[in-house]
């Protein structure tokens, strides 16, 4: 089995606190993954921000939402508890507690419009669907869909740009990633005219300890193991250690095997890796909003959940 649904999850953490007992987040997280069988590996989930594990922000917005129902309590410290209006719903024996079940009770009803008239002050947002997916997971969602636009309209530029264009935005990248020293610098290294890219030597670190050997290709089919077996001598002819090939394209199977194969360090970057470097550094792309998103400070608090 899976790790279940947010929704899903509603009637087992309802069963569970039927003993009248308090109980915590943690343990709840715990009895649902030993409850649908969860792998390790499914335990471990994480988010796409990688600061929560999904199974465990599923859980917590499960008992939200039956705490919203009046079904269960808090009971201080992170603790909750079931009420007697959750025993009742119990005795009933249900065979599932969703966000359908949950609208027989007034309190949900008005918590769920709060939540419709804030999404509707947002002209431009769009509507929430009735989903399985937590409020976090449908954010996180909408902005890997957003990124993953970006990044397809950032590579398709990049394709379309002259090659001495394609050559500041390796050394713009570069220097923004930390490589190459001054601006200056990062120019002078990078820069003499190769096949239908760059070719040149980079600062590895701003003292100049190390350097990079760049190559680039702007290239539309893909790159295969000859090109970066070539790469590989010019390394050689170099006395370089370490390289880095970046192409427009992808990079074929044998390509990447082969790296992995030989003692020099070659780092491959094919173009969704490239747009992607670019998202993340500021590259080509500008911010048009910042979005926080802030839970309880448990510690301040003193809990320990």
């Amino acid at each position: 089995m899976a790790i279940p649904d947010f929704q899903s999850a509603m009637l087992p953490i309802l069963r569970l606190a039927q003993d009248g007992r308090d109980h915590t987040l943690r343990e709840t997280v715990e009895s649902i993954a030993s409850e649908f069988k969860a792998t390790e590996e499914e335990r471990n989930e994480l988010l796409p921000s990688g600061r929560q594990r999904r199974l465990h922000n599923r859980v917590g917005w499960a008992k939200t939402y039956l705490q919203k129902a009046g079904l269960l309590e808090p009971n201080g410290r992170g603790r909750f508890r079931i009420t007697a209006r959750g025993q009742e719903v119990l005795q009933r024996r249900p065979s599932r507690i969703d966000m359908k079940f949950l609208e027989q009770f007034p309190e949900y009803n008005a918590f769920a419009a709060l939540r419709h008239e804030a999404s509707n002050e947002q002209a431009s947002a769009p509507e929430v669907p009735s989903s399985t997916e937590t409020p976090e997971e449908i954010l996180e969602d909408s902005y890997q869909e957003l990124r993953r636009r970006l990044a397809d309209e950032v590579l398709e530029r990049i394709k379309a740009c002259d090659p001495k264009f394609f050559e500041k935005l390796v050394v713009d990248l570069l220097v923004t990633m930390g490589y190459g020293g001054s601006r200056k610098d990062a120019g002078q290294a990078v820069g003499q005219s190769g096949d239908e890219g760059i070719d040149g030597i980079i600062k590895e670190d701003r003292l100049g300890l190390d350097v990079v050997y760049i190559q680039a290709k702007r290239w539309t089919k893909p790159v295969g193991r000859p090109v970066v077996q070539a790469f590989a001598g010019s390394l050689e002819g170099q006395r370089a250690r370490k390289g880095v090939l970046i192409t427009t394209s992808a990079f074929s199977r044998d390509a990447r095997e082969y790296v992995r194969q030989i003692e020099k360090k070659i780092v491959l970057i094919d173009g969704g890796e490239l747009a992607k470097l670019m998202i993340d550094h500021g590259v080509g792309v500008t911010e048009v909003a910042t979005y926080t998103v802030k839970k309880l400070d448990l510690d301040y608090f003193g809990e320990d959940e």
